[in-house]
């Protein structure tokens, strides 16, 4: 009796694109990104954006994955589209792509639930890059950025509030900053994701933080390394 031929197994299919929707006030940047970005196998640029009201307005007809946000704007900004994005619990992150480096830029868009923000020179390599990072949860920081943070000029919470912390919380922290998911987190401390999730909500809890990006900051302005 002839063997029944085994069905080969199909290819597993191809991810979704990650969908980023571009805002940025000068059409000449909107036109490079777009152009780069879509000869990324696994980016697909869904729309632009001129300002920061039409940037939310087109967030919440696009439902993108990740936008790419300018900060200074005519009309309304970035940060004040972020808040607003933050407000109508938009589920896209926000990755600020901008040329103004100073800290009282930096801060306010971390505030308002920016999970990352890179420079307008950043190699484009490092975008791509920049944006499958926050698209998979972690906090990106430029090393410009980090270094704007811990510029004299601070408003820092308390230090001693760092001194709440248990020494597992402290290693928990140490990754959030280094822009790990709750999942490495996990496989570099040997516990479960259930753990990390407690540990993570417990920090927040003691530095009165509101989220991840939050704890990335603070956890930056007061030396990772430090930490562990």
């Amino acid at each position: 009796m002839a063997e029944t031929p085994v069905p080969a197994h199909a290819p597993a299919p191809a991810p979704a694109p990650i969908r980023v929707l571009v805002v940025d006030d000068h059409q000449v940047v909107r036109r490079g990104l777009r152009t780069f970005l879509e000869v990324q196998e696994d980016i697909e640029v869904v729309g632009e954006a001129a300002d920061g009201d039409e940037g939310v307005a087109r967030a919440e007809e696009l439902d993108p994955d990740v936008v790419l946000m300018d900060i200074r704007m005519p009309g309304s900004d970035g940060i004040a589209a972020l808040r607003t994005l933050r407000e109508r619990g938009v589920r896209a992150r926000v990755l600020v792509v901008t040329s103004f480096t100073e800290r009282r830029t930096v801060v306010p868009a971390l505030r308002e639930g920016a999970a990352g923000y890179v420079y307008k020179d950043v190699d484009p390599d490092a975008l791509a890059a920049g944006i499958r990072s926050v698209h998979a949860g972690h906090v990106l920081l430029q090393q410009e950025v980090a270094e704007a943070l811990l510029s004299p000029e601070r408003d820092d919470p308390p230090q001693g509030r760092g001194g709440t912390l248990t020494e597992r919380e402290r290693e928990v922290l140490a990754l959030i900053a280094g822009g790990r998911s709750n999942r490495e987190i996990a496989r570099a401390l040997v516990l479960s994701e259930k753990t990390v999730k407690t540990h993570v909500s417990n920090i927040l809890m003691k530095l009165d933080l509101a989220d991840r990006t939050q704890a990335a900051l603070w956890a930056v302005r007061h030396g990772a390394d430090r930490l562990r």
